[in-house]
């Protein structure tokens, strides 16, 4: 089959690799009808996370079906599915508890998480390819209604509009809420639209890329260009000196200011200023144990010079982490159908698979317009 590879820094490629088969007997095998670029797999493209050369990426998927496992009763061939990025076992501690991002027995390496394509979560390959092995598909896999309805929509559903909706629920996002998001990438944009559809009165987002608060603006955000203008004191000043109820991180370890240059803690800091006393932020942003490529000593290990004095100080509750994605992607799939939650709308690009490249060099450099790019790896 043909499929995204991974070569090193700033280099991937289409090529033709060994298809995938039904290992286990509950795995299954899906024909990749979307497989979407996010922002996470720009960590390994830009050599700031460690990936094995050879490594199929991807961890975005939908498709339908090919084959399943002996073992699997509830999954069918033919079936339109959507494969969550993190990889569950579903019998273990963890997963019977609902953190499903945490699974205790998927990752061969003993650490707590695994997932597709994607540094440091085990030896699956991804879905930026024709096919993909779903290991446990009876427990990962969400069903979807058949056709092709929806498909754009549907494609966020593996990561990323979850992964906004839970930066939402770990800030209490609650009707008539007031709300903060630091970033208007996919993620932050899909926290933007989570805090819309929970209720909130006013949802600012913050970022300096005019096409991506134009986004934000046209699903009911509030933009803030922190390019041309001071956020905490736009906050401040739109609140009455109040500060907002809840703030979203969707940035991570690599946030920076408008000149370019990094600032691990930035993001986090401007959300402890505007966020009220005994509010509540939620982090969705990557942030990792280790950094090399980091200028600062103490964020290359992973330590985050934040200011946690004030958050002790204003009782702030703090969350944060991997999104579980089953815990939530039922209830927007419904959503989707009911035509509540569009969250397809951030999409910029459709393109082939064989554009990959092309798409991680635009999407990487944040080119105006490069917003969200989904793959069709059947399309010619």
């Amino acid at each position: 089959m043909k499929a995204v590879v991974f070569q090193g820094p700033f280099d991937v490629a289409v090529q033709e690799v060994e298809d995938p088969r039904v290992e286990k007997p509950l795995d299954a095998v899906v024909r990749v009808t979307t497989a979407n670029i996010c922002g996470s797999d720009l960590h390994p493209y830009e050599g700031r996370a460690p990936l094995d050369e050879g490594m199929v990426m991807g961890h975005e998927n939908t498709g339908i079906v090919e084959e399943v496992g002996s073992a699997v009763e509830r999954i069918r061939v033919g079936d339109r599915v959507s494969v969550p990025f993190n990889i569950g076992c579903g019998t273990c501690r963890n997963c019977t508890a609902g953190s499903t991002q945490a699974c205790l027995r998927a990752n061969p390496s003993g650490k707590p998480t695994a997932g597709y394509g994607y540094p440091q979560m085990g030896p699956y390959r991804g879905g930026q390819a024709e096919l993909l092995r779903v290991p446990w598909a009876d427990f990962n896999l969400l069903r979807l209604p058949p056709g092709d309805e929806h498909e754009q929509d549907f494609a966020m559903l593996s990561d990323i509009f979850p992964t906004g909706y839970h930066g939402a629920e770990l800030a209490g996002v609650v009707p008539g809420s007031t709300v903060v998001v630091q970033g208007a990438g996919p993620v932050g944009l899909m926290a933007a639209h989570s805090a819309v559809l929970r209720g909130a009165a006013r949802v600012f987002v913050v970022d300096k890329e005019a096409d991506r608060l134009e986004l934000a603006r046209q699903l009911g955000a509030e933009p803030l260009d922190f390019s041309d203008t001071d956020p905490v004191e736009a906050v401040m000043d739109a609140t009455d000196g109040a500060g907002v109820d809840c703030g979203i991180e969707a940035v991570g370890y690599q946030a920076h200011d408008a000149a370019g240059h990094e600032h691990p803690e930035m993001t986090l800091d401007r959300l402890v200023a505007v966020v009220r006393s005994t509010g509540r932020i939620g982090v969705v942003g990557v942030y990792v144990p280790e950094d090399p490529g980091a200028s600062d000593p103490n964020a290359q290990q992973g330590r985050i010079a934040f200011d946690y004095g004030t958050v002790f100080d204003k009782n702030l509750t703090l969350g944060h982490g991997q999104c579980p994605v089953k815990r939530y992607n039922r209830h927007l799939r419904d959503l989707i159908v009911a035509g509540r939650a569009t969250p397809g709308a951030i999409t910029s690009h459709e393109l082939p698979l064989a554009d990959a490249p092309r798409a991680y060099e635009q999407f990487d450099k944040r080119v105006d317009g490069w917003t969200k790019v989904l793959l069709h790896p059947q399309a010619a």
